[in-house]
């Protein structure tokens, strides 16, 4: 199984408040995160740096995933409790008051691969029959465009685009949304934040599907892309390929 991770500062703010990576265990299973911090002087990055951090640790503390179930079960209690060791952190430290993060990772197993998220960050998924999104925004406009207020096109536009509903660390006790899908040989999922998702389109990002050879080429491409068309945030992404791993393939993991 191939993963490969991606982070870019942007073209307009000063620092990047990104974090994620793609971590591989014993058994060939591979866990692939990506966060988007918000609010404060740095606290940004101090949200989405634990958060990562969290997964990670907990990560290399198991030696296996076997089932669908054991693998939501450990997303939403990981998940849990990144939340509230940030919650608590920003209560206790005045700089971090406020601050949050997005999240979206991913469990890949050699059968299944099961997304949590909480945020706006997003995963797609890709393989012989289509591309689809596998998550949900948990935003104002995606709520309104549910409900039937606004339309998708208008969301595009919408003075309010980024006020999320669900933040990790705004307040405790957030579950994730999870969801279970068989993986299987060549079949690809990205994950990535706003950053991309506002420059590059769906039907752009659907070169996943076909995509041939090195996966920092697609990566490189998209964050070019949304570069190219403003890069007024940070920009990163994730992929996990269900395929043999070369001998001499590198992990884009951090």
């Amino acid at each position: 199984m191939i993963g490969y991770y991606q982070t870019d500062q942007g073209k307009v703010r000063v620092h990047n408040e990104d974090a994620g990576g793609v971590f591989h265990n014993d058994a060939g299973q591979t866990l692939a995160i990506v966060a988007d911090g918000m609010g404060g002087h740095q606290a940004g990055d101090v949200a989405s740096q634990m958060t990562t951090s969290h997964l990670h640790t907990k990560w290399q503390e198991i030696e296996k995933i076997e089932t669908p179930d054991d693998a939501e079960k450990w997303i939403k209690e990981t998940v849990l409790a990144a939340n509230n060791e940030i919650k608590t952190y920003a209560n206790e430290h005045d700089e971090c008051a406020g601050m949050g993060t997005t999240v979206v990772v991913a469990l890949c197993t050699e059968q299944f691969a099961t997304i949590g998220h909480i945020g706006d960050s997003r995963c797609y998924f890709a393989n012989a029959y289509g591309f689809n999104a596998i998550t949900e925004d948990h935003s104002l406009v995606n709520e309104l465009v549910r409900s039937g207020q606004i339309t998708e096109e208008q969301a595009e536009h919408h003075p309010r685009k980024n006020v999320l509903l669900k933040a990790i660390g705004t307040e405790y006790d957030l579950t994730a949304d999870v969801k279970t899908l068989e993986f299987e040989e060549d079949d690809r999922l990205l994950l990535c934040t706003d950053g991309l998702t506002n420059k590059v389109t769906d039907e752009e990002l659907r070169e996943l599907q076909n995509h041939q050879g090195d996966w920092a080429d697609f990566t490189q491409k998209m964050v070019d892309l949304a570069n190219e068309r403003g890069g007024e945030d940070n920009i990163t992404l994730a992929v996990v390929h269900h395929c043999q791993l070369p001998s001499d393939e590198k992990e884009g993991a951090e």
